[in-house]
């Protein structure tokens, strides 16, 4: 089955003035049909990072909460989309961040239902391959006696095996730069291995040359202006590299650079030195996020 457009669904429901409180969110949502539900769950895992915010955002909330507080209805929306859906890396989404949520949370009182939808639910296995708990969680064995592992590895490993890997240590800082955005941009579904070997180079640049990694900043500041990618290049290299050694460089370019010195206002940094504080403080001033 080809996967449905379901954007249009996911924009309408988005721009509903019922989603203005989680609570109101939770009231809307709850009352669609199990097949708008899905279909919006599957819209949902193609948004890219970078335009998760307002309504969406709260939509994605609604389903990140929803194994946890209805676990009957998150399985029951779980085989839906592996009834509906025919996109793979979209099904694959139903298990890290939802699948093993129901069953951390719930798994005593769904797993004897899995186990009878699994005896004729050949999707339901596969998923099922992906589940990874500790060896002596209650429900390994079970869960290891319906899983077909191998043919989910499989998958998962196409799916994680970018195209074009990534040789980060041979680009320039503009080339990086760029990686940054389209790597921090894409939805979890659109996800491979290059964003790891970002993440990767992000952490060898912070402990080996903290100065690059300064650089790489400045330089996604010049071609980046979304409020979502800036908040976690702030959050991420801009506050791993703030330390004692980097604070006078920190300083001059905040002097010179309005944008930069904007960006520290969305750094948490309660755990640095009184003098690293003090120092910081002056910089951001009022304009913490």
């Amino acid at each position: 089955m080809a996967p449905a457009d379901n954007t249009g669904l996911l924009e309408a429901v988005a721009a509903a003035p019922q989603l203005r409180t989680p609570d109101e969110t939770e009231a809307f949502l709850d009352s669609l049909l199990l097949g708008e539900l899905a279909s919006m769950w599957c819209a949902l895992q193609r948004v890219s990072r970078r335009d998760q915010v307002g309504s969406i955002w709260a939509i994605k909330l609604y389903f990140d909460h929803l194994p946890h507080r209805l676990p009957q209805g998150a399985l029951d929306l779980v085989l839906e989309v592996l009834k509906t859906e025919g996109d793979k890396p979209t099904m694959m989404q139903l298990n890290d961040k939802f699948l093993l949520s129901l069953l951390y949370a719930h798994g005593a009182e769904v797993i004897a239902r899995i186990e009878r939808e699994a005896a004729h639910n050949d999707r339901l296995r596969w998923l099922l391959g992906g589940v990874h708990t500790a060896p002596d969680a209650p429900l390994t064995a079970r869960i290891a006696l319906i899983a077909d592992s191998e043919r989910w590895e499989a998958d998962h490993l196409a799916q994680r095996t970018p195209r074009e890997p990534l040789d980060c240590a041979s680009m320039s800082v503009a080339a990086l730069a760029r990686a940054w955005v389209e790597q921090y941009s894409r939805s979890e579904r659109d996800q491979d291995d290059n964003l790891f070997a970002i993440m990767d180079f992000e952490r060898d640049l912070r402990e080996d040359d903290p100065d690059r990694m300064i650089d790489l900043i400045l330089e996604i500041l010049k071609i980046e202006s979304n409020p979502v990618l800036l908040a976690l290049l702030a959050a991420g290299p801009l506050e791993d590299v703030i330390s004692a050694g980097t604070i006078d460089r920190i300083e001059r370019e905040a002097r010179g650079n309005q944008r930069f010195r904007d960006l520290l206002g969305g750094v948490w940094y309660y755990r640095a030195s009184d003098e690293l504080k003090t120092r910081l403080d002056a910089l951001v001033g009022a304009g913490r996020w």
